[in-house]
C-alpha cells in the first residue's frame, strides 16, 4: 500500500548528484567492480543498442572486463554476478567457443575476445578509469529465445541490431 507524504513547497530537497568518477570509485570499493551502462543511440547510423560493461574485474578477480549488448543494466549485472560467482569458485571460463552451463536451460553463450583498441570508443569511462590503459575485454554473447547465437543463421533477425558481435567469433 502506498501512502502520500506531504512535503511543503518551501522545503528544498538536497541535491544527490555525485560526480561520475566518484560513483565508479564507490562501486569498485563496494563490489570490487563497477557497471557502466550506456544508453542506446537510436539517432546514429546504424543505431547503437544499449549496452553495459564492467570496470575493475581484472584487478579484483583476475578476469577480463565484460561487455553485454542489448540487455537492461539489471539483467547484465545479474549475468556478470553469475560469471564472478563461477570465477571465484575456481571455474575456468573458456574464450571464443560456445559454452553451456552458465545460462539456464542449457542455453549456450560465448565469451568473445574484444579488440579493445579497435572498440575503445565504446568503453570511454573504463579507459579513463585505467588512465588510458587498454585492458582485456570479453563480450558475453547470449542466445535468442530459440537458443541461436547472433552469428548463426537461425538467430532471430529482429534481434540482430540489439546484439552486435564485436568480439572474436567462434570458427564454424
Amino acid at each position: 500500500m502506498w501512502h502520500s507524504i506531504y512535503v511543503p513547497e518551501n522545503i528544498e530537497l538536497p541535491d544527490f548528484k555525485i560526480p561520475h568518477a566518484e560513483k565508479i570509485e564507490w562501486m569498485i570499493e563496494t563490489n570490487g567492480w563497477a557497471l557502466e551502462p550506456i544508453a542506446a543511440m537510436l539517432d546514429s547510423d546504424p543505431p547503437t543498442p544499449g549496452y553495459a560493461y564492467t570496470i575493475g574485474l581484472p584487478t579484483t578477480f583476475s578476469f577480463p572486463d565484460i561487455v553485454i549488448f542489448g540487455l537492461a543494466p539489471v539483467a547484465a549485472k545479474g549475468l556478470i554476478d553469475l560469471v564472478i560467482e563461477q570465477v571465484t569458485s575456481g571455474v575456468e571460463i573458456p574464450r571464443d567457443i560456445p559454452l553451456v552451463g552458465l545460462l539456464d536451460n542449457e542455453l549456450r553463450c560465448v565469451f568473445s575476445t574484444v579488440d579493445v583498441r579497435t572498440h575503445a570508443h565504446l568503453f570511454t569511462t573504463g579507459v579513463k578509469w585505467s588512465r588510458g590503459q587498454v585492458g582485456d575485454m570479453l563480450q558475453l554473447v547470449w542466445p535468442d529465445r530459440n537458443g541461436w547465437l547472433p552469428y548463426e543463421s537461425g538467430f532471430d533477425a529482429s534481434m540482430r541490431l540489439a546484439q552486435p558481435t564485436i568480439g572474436t567469433l567462434p570458427t564454424l
